[in-house]
């Protein structure tokens, strides 16, 4: 399992999951900054990434696309910092490595996690 990082999350995100053990990349140091998320979404299907993301585009391109992956693992939530949502990430991501691997997306808030297995069906 490795991630990539959207650019609405801290690159200071690759050094957390590092230290858990998780690779991950930030998107500023792949490309461009002002990349569509349709790109990015292309670029980590084709490299077996899982996207972190803020952002909840990630999540209706899926849908609309009936897309199988990659997966996408999104954040809702005020605090985006990985001393507040860390812990619960990798927690989350421990338990729920295999259905990320098969195409998921997995929503973290504080307190919960939700999964959905792709494609996404209504």
């Amino acid at each position: 399992m490795k991630l990539l990082i959207d650019m609405n999350l801290s690159p200071l995100w690759v050094g957390y999951l590092a230290a858990a053990g998780i690779p991950a990349e930030h998107w500023a140091s792949i490309g461009s900054p002002d990349a569509l998320d349709v790109d990015i979404m292309a670029y980590a299907a084709a490299g077996d990434y899982i996207v972190l993301t803020h952002d909840l585009d990630f999540g209706a391109i899926l849908a609309a696309t009936n897309g199988a992956g990659p997966s996408v693992v999104q954040f809702r939530a005020d605090d985006l910092s990985a001393e507040v949502i860390g812990r619960h990430l990798i927690d989350a991501l421990r338990r729920m490595e295999a259905e990320l691997e098969q195409g998921a997306l997995l929503t973290i808030e504080p307190g919960r996690a939700r999964m959905r297995l792709l494609p996404l069906r209504a």
